[in-house]
């Protein structure tokens, strides 16, 4: 037998997945390891190991491939804890990415002190330099000055060098030169140009961008370096793949080489599994809801479709890559219950992590979070979680919440019920910002719950927004590491094209994507010999708007002729889906030439529906408060639920990753490809 295995690191847990020849799907979990992810890797490797009765050798000798999604990027910025990096710009302009785009995050809090930027003024050192943006040179790159620039970053010791050059999109050579100069000089220290990072118009975006991927490169290189010896010690040695932003995978090399696109790498798993259960049969309108220990991440399905966008802001910082359309808040299991500024009590986005994490955990922790309030409130079982691997001390959490009840004039139990109210308040309001704010109706979609904590909320969360489908699968708290293994590589392309006398004629438009797609089916080929697709798309806009919108340009005829005035309909169409309008008589900028190249991997095997059978009984019961009153509900076991067996609420259905809360009203049915199916009251 074979196997492929996800991983994906969370706050509190390393989940890993192995899927088998056969499709059947093997989960375990492991505690994460902050000071070097790689660790909890290998050790769920083990925990997987023995759960499938194999040794780790033989397990990782039977394994074609792994994917990894990883926070290491994402961790880097949020605490600060990136390279010592520096900044080569073309003289006069090293304060763009302190300037930003002139606008604040909050742009009424007049108290809002400015972000400090990610680059210190005093290693933004100017270089002398000019080109224009027809690409003409004004001033060639003046060696002195760059020497003088690399004699700084050498006193400095600096680990990672950006070079941003003020219009590099339109010609790199110099951007190119210079970073020779600085790898020549200061060999081992990582080097990356905007140009390779983001060969696009707009300054900000594109130096941002690059002194993000120098500020992670080096900590992201240096853990990938890490895992990949810990795998080969091990007994692995065949392809190891991250998953990126955009939701597909690449090799290592190229994940060291644009850290940047790392940074929402673990969420994306999630999203992917959404589109692999909408391929199964789910449902083509989704809302992801995946909830851990330390956030809740919240995306949009539609039409079996995930949305995609540029421009995310990731800790304060603009990383203007292709990435999925996410939106993350810190709500989650290991969220602490607190006191706020206002004298009321507040949920997060303070968490308790793996280390100390939650009080029950039993490791120091004295500030009681959202787990803390599950198992005091009776949803939770302390002798079951993780199988029993691991007892909750429901004594110590129930002391936590009495403490933080005192500050409130609450008792324990009131302020336990507080804090899972307030935790649900703050995940549905989430999801509106993700929908409601975006002009969608989340009534119309079913609520894909995963994620270890996530089938404790869904369907008070889904009450909240009026929504009437649930879903949550079997394996929910590995699901974004299974999702992993349900996704392609993918190379994604872009080239600003910005053409102000309308969309060029077809012979240009076939060369500029001509030109894409030959350089990205070579990047793709070099990583794997399987079949390769390309999709294209364009950012456009009209002549007299200051934003570009992407247009998708799939569905449109390429080889005819008339493909300038099919591409300009594109833009037009899409502008009146978005904006309910069109301005047909208006000129039609296109700005952006985009290309995804996609290495087709081997698809996963699907098990065989389980067959209807007896229904499962109810093995205990427990008690549980509910809106303030205590009474006994049913337990069932998640995995012996038979095809179309149904259990209705209040009831709780556990398994040994996920628990499941079913409220009075609520219809659960077991579904035979493995999730259970809720019709919210």
């Amino acid at each position: 037998m074979t196997y492929r295995i996800g991983v994906d690191v969370g706050g509190t847990f390393t989940d890993v997945v192995c899927v088998a020849a056969d499709g059947v799907t093997t989960l375990a979990k492991a505690s994460s390891t902050p000071a070097d992810q790689s660790e909890g890797v290998v050790n769920g490797l083990a925990v997987l190991a023995e759960r499938l009765g194999l040794a780790l050798r033989d397990l990782l000798a039977r394994t074609e491939r792994i994917v990894h999604g990883t926070t290491v990027a994402t961790n880097a910025l949020l605490e600060r804890k990136g390279a010592k990096v520096a900044m080569l710009t073309t003289e006069g302009h090293r304060d763009v990415i302190e300037m930003r785009e002139g606008l604040k995050p909050e742009r009424y809090d007049l108290r809002l002190p400015a972000a400090p930027a990610l680059v210190p003024r005093r290693l933004r050192l100017p270089v002398a330099e000019r080109i224009r943006p027809d690409g003409t040179v004004e001033a060639a790159l003046d060696r002195a000055s760059l020497d003088a620039a690399i004699a700084t970053l050498k006193a400095e010791n600096v680990e990672a060098v950006a070079v941003c050059f003020l219009h590099a999109w339109r010609d790199d050579s110099h951007e190119r030169e210079a970073a020779e100069a600085v790898r020549a000089a200061l060999p081992g220290v990582f080097v990356t140009t905007s140009a390779e990072v983001l060969p696009q118009i707009k300054e900000f975006e594109r130096f941002s961008t690059a002194c993000v991927n120098a500020y992670v490169g080096p900590i992201v290189s240096r853990y990938l370096a890490r895992l990949r010896g810990r795998l080969s010690d091990a007994g692995y040695n065949g392809p190891v793949f991250v998953i990126l932003s955009h939701g597909g995978v690449a090799p290592v090399e190229e994940a060291a080489r644009l850290a940047a696109g790392t940074a929402l790498s673990g969420p994306a798993g999630g999203v992917a599994a959404g589109v692999a259960l909408a391929e199964r049969g789910l449902g083509q309108d989704l809302i992801t809801f995946d909830v851990g220990g330390t956030s809740t991440d919240i995306a949009l399905i539609q039409d079996g479709e995930a949305a995609l966008g540029r421009g995310r802001t990731v800790a304060g910082e603009r990383i203007a890559l292709e990435s999925l359309d996410i939106v993350t808040l810190g709500a989650g299991g290991g969220s602490i219950g607190h006191v706020g500024a206002s004298g009321t009590l507040q949920v997060g986005p303070r968490s308790a992590g793996a280390v100390p994490g939650p009080v029950a955990y039993g490791q120091g922790g004295t500030e009681p979070a959202v787990t803390d309030a599950n198992l005091v409130l009776g949803y939770l079982d302390p002798d079951n979680f993780l199988g029993g691997a691991r007892k909750l001390d429901r004594d110590g959490a129930l002391a936590a919440f009495g403490r933080l009840g005192g500050t409130l004039g609450l008792d324990a139990m009131a302020t336990a019920e507080g804090v899972h109210r307030l935790a649900n308040i703050r995940m549905a309001d989430g999801i509106r910002v993700a929908t409601v704010r975006r002009g969608v109706d989340p009534r119309d979609f079913t609520l894909l719950a995963f994620g270890g904590a996530a089938g404790l909320h869904a369907s008070a969360v889904a009450r909240e927004l009026g929504m009437r489908r649930v879903a949550v699968p079997v394996f929910a708290a590995g699901l974004s590491a299974w999702g992993m293994l349900h996704t392609d590589l993918r190379y994604e392309m872009a080239r600003s094209e910005i053409n102000t006398g309308g969309v060029p004629d077809d012979t240009t438009l076939h060369a500029i994507w001509a030109g894409l797609e030959s350089e990205g089916r070579a990047r793709v080929a070099s990583w794997f010999g399987g079949e390769v697709e390309t999709k294209r798309a364009a950012d456009m806009r009209y002549g007299e708007q200051v934003f570009e919108i992407a247009v998708p340009l799939e569905a449109v005829e390429w080889e005819a002729p008339g493909l300038t005035g099919r591409v300009t309909d594109a833009f037009h169409a899409r502008h009146e889906t978005l904006f309910t309008y069109a301005l047909r008589e208006e000129e039609v900028v296109l700005v952006n030439a985009r290309l995804a190249v996609i290495g087709r991997l081997p698809p996963m095997a699907a098990p065989e529906a389980a067959a209807a059978g007896a229904a499962a009984s109810p093995f205990a019961t427990r008690q549980a408060w509910i809106d303030g009153v205590e009474q006994d509900l049913p337990v069932f076991d998640f995995g012996a639920l038979t095809p179309m067996q149904q259990v209705a609420g209040p009831a709780i259905v556990e398994s040994d990753t996920t628990t499941v809360l079913l409220l009075a009203g609520d219809t659960a049915r077991m579904n035979g490809q493995g999730w259970l199916d809720v019709t919210v009251g």
